[in-house]
């Protein structure tokens, strides 16, 4: 994962947001969402794709069977709905907002394919984010169907860690201030909340770990 390309911060408002660009200022428009409200379904039309400027969102489909299935939980500054930039006309995953307070910036596919012609270095962006995306899930999907719980939790701590971590001068240990709560990390890694919380207890017990509501803290390995 650390040979992918990624976005600082990971936040997209500051590089795709149409206000940054003068031409496009008045090509986009922000709306509220609360808890459980969809941005869109399965099987809707794909015009447009959406930014987050705040709260959090969950992206996933349906089994044959009802089951649902989480493909990614968002955070402020990240992109979806971006198949359709890539030419999809129809959604094949549901977007619903997770959070009371979810803000999200829509662009239509016609302004965004305009803004890519006009500017090849934001079009690079685009297509790059896309494809670390991409990546990401794939290996997410891999880690699903091939390795235990423990093992899975273990290695999205990790991704965690490449993703929010920062390290501590005094211990060297590294702190996770993540967006995620137990319940949201259960459903990406296929498994319940109380198995979240009993596999992270044994980690704490392993000295692997340490945890609490606000931040994961990785601790250093000592000879």
């Amino acid at each position: 994962m650390q040979s992918l390309w990624f976005f600082d911060d990971v936040n997209l408002i500051q590089i795709l947001c149409p206000h940054k660009f003068n031409e496009y200022k008045n090509e986009h428009n922000f709306c509220a969402y609360n808890k459980k409200d969809y941005i869109y379904f399965e099987s809707d039309s794909a015009n447009k794709i959406y930014l987050i400027e705040s709260g959090k969102v969950k992206i996933g489909y349906y089994t044959e069977d009802g089951n649902e299935v989480i493909k990614a939980i968002l955070t402020k500054g990240e992109l979806f709905g971006e198949k359709a930039i890539l030419g999809d006309d129809k959604r094949d995953e549901f977007a619903q907002s997770i959070d009371n307070k979810t803000s999200i910036c829509s662009i239509d596919v016609d302004t965004m394919h305009s803004m890519m012609q006009k500017n090849q270095s934001f079009s690079f962006k685009v297509h790059k984010f896309i494809g670390f995306k991409f990546k990401k899930l794939e290996r997410r999907l891999q880690l699903l169907l091939f390795k235990d719980t423990k093992t899975r939790l273990v290695e999205f701590l990790l991704e965690l860690c490449q993703d929010f971590g920062k390290n501590c001068d005094k211990t060297g240990d590294q702190i996770i201030r993540h967006p995620y709560t137990q319940k949201d990390i259960a459903s990406l890694i296929g498994t319940s909340r109380p198995t979240i919380n009993i596999l992270l207890n044994e980690l704490k017990e392993e000295n692997y770990l340490d945890f609490n509501r606000k931040e994961i803290r990785i601790l250093k390995k000592t000879a």
